[in-house]
């Protein structure tokens, strides 16, 4: 069975940033596209980035490019999100998730992590 942790969330001032984990266990990953989602509260759950596991290929949302970037360790079976430039929109629960298919919907995932508090102050 798939299980996803995600750690790394905090509070920073606008302007810092954070790296944000996700370690996958269970099955062979390389048949899934794993992303970021974040919700803020009253919101519902927003796509952040995602990435094809075989391959590296990635997508952003465009409140994110330029200063997100995700990326994966295979040998840790490990997704990453690195967070630069923060702003207090930013501030969400972020969650990891897996899908059988380059999408950013988030009905598409069907392995999901806890999500971590990420809090960004001005």
């Amino acid at each position: 069975q798939v299980q996803l942790v995600e750690s790394g969330g905090g509070l920073v001032q606008a302007g810092g940033s954070l790296r944000l984990s996700c370690a996958a266990s269970g099955r062979s990953f390389s048949d899934y596209i794993m992303g970021w989602f974040r919700q803020a509260p009253g919101k519902g759950r927003e796509f952040v980035a995602r990435i094809r596991w075989s391959g590296g290929s990635t997508y952003y949302a465009d409140s994110v490019k330029g200063r997100f970037t995700i990326s994966r360790d295979n040998a840790k079976n490990t997704v990453y999100l690195q967070m630069n430039s923060l702003k207090p929109g930013d501030t969400a629960v972020y969650y990891c998730a897996a899908a059988y298919y380059f999408s950013g919907s988030s009905t598409d995932y069907v392995y999901w992590g806890q999500g971590t508090q990420v809090t960004v102050s001005s």
